[in-house]
């Protein structure tokens, strides 16, 4: 999910510790409704209240007892994954990523389509 979404419902890992429910969170951070940024930018050329800070989302998780591991490289999530989904307990996994490539992606297939 999104940092954003997260930031909405991330108490629901309390009730998660707390049943012994074990559940793995794959946070996207761009400190921002990356998605609805995107949107805006494609549909009016400009974005508005779409920013947000962000906690230590590793420290949050060590405070309700869970673990946070903090992706750094490219090559880091998908053994992290894997490694959450083995274990028995609450992860999460706090990911960086940049919504600008969606919008290169979409430049890109469009000028494919056009020159259909």
């Amino acid at each position: 999910m999104g940092d954003g979404s997260f930031l909405m419902n991330s108490q629901e890992l309390e009730t998660a510790m707390r049943e012994k429910i074990p559940f793995v969170v794959l946070i996207w951070t761009d400190e921002s409704y990356g998605l609805i940024k995107w949107k805006q930018e494609l549909e009016i050329g400009r974005t508005a209240y779409i920013s947000f800070t962000n906690p230590d989302f590793v420290k949050q998780a060590e405070s309700y007892g869970y673990r946070g591991v903090q992706i750094s490289t490219a090559h880091q999530p998908l053994p992290a994954l894997q490694e959450a989904l083995a274990l028995d307990t609450v992860i999460l996994i706090d990911c960086p990523v940049d919504y600008s490539e969606n919008t290169r992606l979409t430049d890109r297939l469009g000028q494919l389509t056009a020159a259909l």
